[in-house]
């Protein structure tokens, strides 16, 4: 006998995302590596310092500073992504916590294009939408290539002006 149950989530839920631009993972390595700098530089003074063992300090440093650089922004890179329908935004973020927000556009109030000089170098854009409400009232949507950022935000001032009328 067949199972004839609906499933539990709905298909909407399902669609595929669409992953942020590749530049987005050398933007965030970039990050990580100006984060990652002081604590190398401070592994390499008490190394100087000839307290401990040489390599006792600098080597577990390097090793983590290396794997942060590597590892951590790829994981964050393909742990995001997003859906662009007619009427709402859906972002899909993190890696221990999934958080999967849908933007509805008529709750939009304004939208926001930013970048910063490393997103600029880039060539990458942070999509800001702020909407009514207290509750998870700005979502961005970081590394999207700078022209699809601006064309996303005047669809959805497009579609914000259609529905005022």
């Amino acid at each position: 006998m067949e199972d004839e149950t609906e499933p539990a989530v709905p298909a909407a839920q399902d669609d595929a995302l669409t992953n942020l631009h590749p530049n987005h993972v050398k933007a965030l390595r970039l990050k990580t590596m100006i984060v990652a700098a002081p604590f190398l530089l401070g592994a390499l003074i008490l190394e100087g310092a000839s307290v401990l063992p040489p390599g006792l300090i600098l080597g577990p440093v390097a090793l983590l500073a290396l794997m942060a650089v590597l590892r951590l922004p790829l994981r964050r890179h393909l742990a995001r992504g997003y859906a662009m329908d007619a009427d709402r935004l859906r972002v899909v973020r993190g890696i221990l916590f999934r958080s999967d927000t849908v933007v509805p556009f008529g709750r939009v109030q304004h939208i926001d294009v930013n970048q910063g000089p490393i997103e600029r170098y880039y060539g990458i854009a942070t999509l800001t939408l702020h909407t009514a409400g207290v509750h998870n009232a700005a979502v961005d949507l970081p590394g999207l290539e700078q022209g699809l950022a601006r064309d996303m935000r005047e669809e959805i001032r497009a579609h914000i002006r259609r529905e005022t009328l």
